[in-house]
């Protein structure tokens, strides 16, 4: 079988290994939707014949039906696009997800993007002066500020900059009193807006510096390099065609991990800074038992991350002509 069918069953499989996870998870665990709805009921207690509408309302399901009824009528409607209505919004959870899911992407894409970028450059700087007080004192502070967690950077720059010095919103993602829309003080509002949150990412991304060092001092030691030198070609020339191409391929997977998972990774920083994207979406939604939006968030985060890795698997091969399908098929 070609191993790129095997990685796609691979990934939906673990789609919907997740999805049934978390449906068996929330239909079992103490407080389940159904005891929810029945307090909310309240004067009519006694027929709970309301609370089983307004399950099947909101989840898809008829809790009066049997567990694997159950099941598939929530699997077909997720294949019809049909995640649930949100209990505490009111709303179906896509369009909970579809207002949310753009502004985590604005936020964590810069955050991602500046911080392989930065990483990238410095960490072959620190490899090319390797020994040296510019490389020790890169790698003892890309060391340090790598193993604080991002939210504690946050919680800092929150009080500093946007609690004492005013210098940023304490929380928002959109300038108030503004209209919405392709205009200057909009879009330098929501920028303004989002620094905060892009810098706590930006700054603690260290371990993309340290990588990139250590992927190019064993370039630098390779023997197609000293070829390369026989042969005459610029420094120029073998930095970029030779070093810098073989260094940053290895970190390719990785970026693929971290966009896949922006998602996941917003939940702690959205919720700190009041950035009303998917992962403060689900903070709420856990808060109020809004069950319907916490399972479809968690299927986003999946496919999310799932899909990420299934195109780094197929297009490393077309990166690194090393890591081929004629290579994996050997395995």
């Amino acid at each position: 079988m070609d191993w790129r069918i095997r990685r796609l069953g691979q990934s939906v499989f673990t789609v919907w290994a997740v999805m049934t996870l978390t449906f068996v998870l929330t239909r079992f665990m103490p407080g389940n939707p159904i005891d929810y709805f029945l307090v909310e009921v309240g004067p009519d207690l006694d027929d709970p014949a309301q609370a089983y509408e307004m399950a099947e309302l909101y989840m898809n399901i008829n809790p009066e039906d049997p567990l694997y009824i159950e099941y598939y009528d929530y699997m077909t409607a997720f294949m019809q696009g049909d995640l649930g209505r949100s209990m505490s919004m009111n709303m179906p959870v896509e369009e909970v997800l579809a207002i949310a899911i753009p502004w985590t992407l604005f936020v964590m894409s810069w955050a991602v993007f500046l911080g392989f970028t930065a990483g990238i450059a410095i960490g072959a700087v620190m490899a090319y002066w390797e020994g040296g007080k510019f490389d020790t004192a890169l790698t003892g502070y890309a060391t340090i500020i790598t193993s604080i967690p991002f939210y504690v950077l946050a919680l800092v720059l929150l009080t500093i900059f946007a609690y004492r010095l005013n210098w940023f919103p304490t929380g928002g993602r959109q300038p108030e009193g503004v209209e919405p829309g392709f205009n200057f003080l909009y879009l330098t509002g929501i920028v303004h807006h989002a620094m905060l949150p892009v810098f706590s990412m930006f700054v603690t991304s260290g371990m993309a510096a340290l990588t990139m060092r250590g992927n190019s001092i064993r370039v630098l030691g390779s023997d197609y390099l000293r070829v390369a030198r026989l042969r005459g070609l610029s420094d120029p020339t073998i930095a970029i065609h030779y070093v810098a191409r073989n260094a940053i391929l290895p970190m390719y997977t990785g970026l693929m991990i971290a966009i896949g998972s922006m998602f996941g990774g917003a939940v702690v920083l959205e919720e700190i800074f009041v950035y009303r994207g998917m992962g403060w979406y689900l903070i709420e939604a856990v808060r109020a038992r809004d069950y319907p939006l916490m399972m479809g968030a968690f299927t986003v985060i999946t496919i999310a991350v799932v899909i990420a890795l299934l195109i780094a698997d197929l297009t490393y091969g077309k990166i690194d002509p090393r890591a081929g399908g004629e290579n994996r098929e050997a395995f």
